[in-house]
């Protein structure tokens, strides 16, 4: 075990380990620590703990100090220098005519560097808009493109759901989400349904698919020709977080007998054949920017 403490530095942010040394800060506090692009100041998302070995990144970085009152002050100039480089920077855009999006603007805490966030369809020669900036700024220019979930990520919004954007509100990582879940889940097909604001499949459809994947292996698929206590059928329906199948029994007569059952009272004969269906071919995407 190795003990540890969370740093995020932007609100919906990832959480960082560093090495909290002899400080024992609270949660929310903010603290000034050591990283690949010099001294940040940030706010504690975990108190000192220990963690596995396995989800440390060695060597740590360390907490340098608590934040004083100076440093602040300056934290909240940055973020008004931040306000003051995205219009600047929107202007720019607009008198090279160049196909960006700004997103973002972040100033590192000594000023030693200026990051600009964007998103475009492909890509873009910047190289005049980076002199421009520099000129204005006097310090180290970097533009980064980044993709649309990044976008809401960063911007934050309401879901349709009615709830702030998970990505910008506790998902640290995005992780990769398929149109198979949405299946899997009985959803709609869709992609007006199950995509959020930015344009990709929601994000939320990852939470429940270990479960489903669990029940969908102990529960007949529709199709299976299973053996139920009033005959053998079909399997027309299936409610997988319930159990619950309906069967199309096998009758010689013009009549149709559907019955209920729960999935730990039939046996499976025989699984349905693997098909795709139509435009399902072209659904069977993965998301991960």
């Amino acid at each position: 075990m190795t003990t540890v403490i969370g740093i995020r530095f932007k609100d919906g942010g990832k959480v960082y380990y560093f090495d909290p040394k002899d400080f024992a800060p609270k949660l929310n506090q903010y603290v000034i620590v050591e990283t690949a692009r010099g001294l940040e100041c940030g706010t504690v998302a975990m108190e000192k703990g220990e963690v596995e070995d396995s989800a440390v990144v060695s060597p740590l970085k360390q907490v340098v100090r608590l934040a004083t009152e100076k440093d602040i002050a300056q934290l909240e100039k940055n973020r008004q220098k931040e306000k003051e480089a995205f219009d600047i920077c929107s202007e720019k855009i607009l008198a090279h005519n160049l196909e960006m999006k700004l997103v973002d603007v972040e100033v590192a805490f000594d000023n030693s560097k200026i990051l600009f966030y964007f998103t475009a369809d492909g890509r873009i020669d910047f190289r005049e808009l980076v002199k421009d900036l520099a000129s204005v700024f006097r310090t180290r220019i970097e533009l980064r493109q980044i993709g649309v979930r990044d976008e809401s990520k960063m911007l934050g919004g309401l879901g349709v759901c009615g709830r702030p954007f998970c990505c910008s509100s506790f998902l640290s990582d995005f992780q990769p989400v398929s149109i198979k879940m949405a299946k899997d889940q009985g959803l709609s097909l869709n992609l007006a349904k199950i995509s959020g604001t930015c344009g990709r499949l929601m994000c939320c459809l990852k939470y429940e698919q270990s479960v489903y994947d669990e029940l969908l292996k102990i529960t007949p698929r529709v199709g299976s020709y299973v053996s139920t206590r009033d005959g053998k059928g079909t399997v027309c329906d299936v409610n997988v977080l319930k159990g619950e199948l309906r069967v199309r029994l096998d009758s010689n007569d013009e009549h149709t007998t559907i019955v209920s059952a729960n999935r730990d009272d039939v046996r499976l004969i025989r699984s349905p054949k693997p098909k795709k269906e139509d435009g399902e071919e072209e659904l069977n995407i993965k998301e991960n920017d």
